[in-house]
């Protein structure tokens, strides 16, 4: 689906053919047709997976997964190593300039290299393991096994640069767009006119997400423990509980009395209602 919608978009005048699906032909007799014909293929009867993986993760679904209650086994994760297992914790220090990461630990690299550094760490301490039952497009329930170490950290530390970063409201609202532009991709709609609009929303909504944060990687969990930014909006002064706070507490009564008016108001309804 995602690729025949994308090929539409780009070439509507090409037709697909797709003689596996359109066959009719399973799983299980794709396999043995590939044994009988000697393809290459690393599927096989023990080993049933359908597998796509690429630079940002790594997903994995059939065979024994199809049984909702039953758990991965190991043969199952190759990105991501056991997060129980004992080892040495990491901490990693990633830098963003308008949203897209441009150092790893102060050293200058493309966001490709980042990724792959990353999921080489943080795959390391079992980083980037979900384990979910999705919604697929046609309306069927399946459950799905991903691994996205390098994914997993970067999004962790883009959003909470983002916390400091970005103004409420546009904050607010640039999580129901990022959700929108996850299900264009997930959907196969890349080259929607939609996900290019978004795309110049995410861009204006990305200029000052710039700065630094410092993550601990350790037994599955990416962690935020250090932020900083020259453009934070995190004022100290303002802040602070202790003695120097440049907040005026003088103006919070009546702003705590106007905010929770149409409450008090709708209370004071309820109670002349019931008698």
């Amino acid at each position: 689906m995602r690729f025949e919608a994308s090929l539409a978009s780009l070439a509507p005048d090409l037709t697909v053919f797709a003689p596996v699906r359109d066959s009719g032909m399973t799983r299980d007799k794709a396999i043995a047709f590939a044994e009988e014909k000697g393809l290459p293929i690393d599927v096989t009867r023990k080993s049933p997976y359908s597998i796509d993986q690429n630079l940002w993760g790594r997903s994995i679904e059939t065979g024994h997964l199809e049984d909702i209650w039953t758990a991965p086994m190991d043969d199952v994760y190759a990105y991501t190593a056991d997060p129980a297992g004992p080892r040495e914790p990491d901490e990693v220090v990633l830098s963003f300039a308008d949203g897209v990461p441009v150092a790893i630990d102060g050293q200058a690299q493309s966001p490709m290299e980042i990724i792959v550094a990353l999921n080489a760490r943080a795959g390391a301490q079992g980083i980037g393991r979900l384990d979910m039952v999705e919604d697929r497009l046609v309306g069927i329930k399946s459950r799905e096994i991903y691994e996205a170490p390098g994914a997993i950290s970067l999004i962790t530390a883009h959003q909470e640069l983002e916390n400091v970063c970005v103004e409420r409201d546009l904050a607010r609202f640039k999580r129901q767009a990022d959700q929108r532009w996850a299900e264009l991709a997930y959907d196969g709609l890349w080259f929607s006119p939609l996900r290019k609009a978004l795309d110049a929303f995410i861009d204006q909504a990305s200029i000052h997400v710039t700065g630094d944060v410092r993550l601990g990687l350790h037994a599955g969990s990416a962690v935020v423990t250090g932020r900083r930014s020259v453009v934070s909006l995190c004022d100290y002064e303002l802040a602070t509980y202790d003695t120097g706070d440049a907040f005026d507490q003088s103006l919070a009564k009546g702003f705590v009395e106007l905010w929770g008016l149409p409450s008090k108001i709708a209370a004071m309804r309820d109670r002349r209602a019931a008698g």
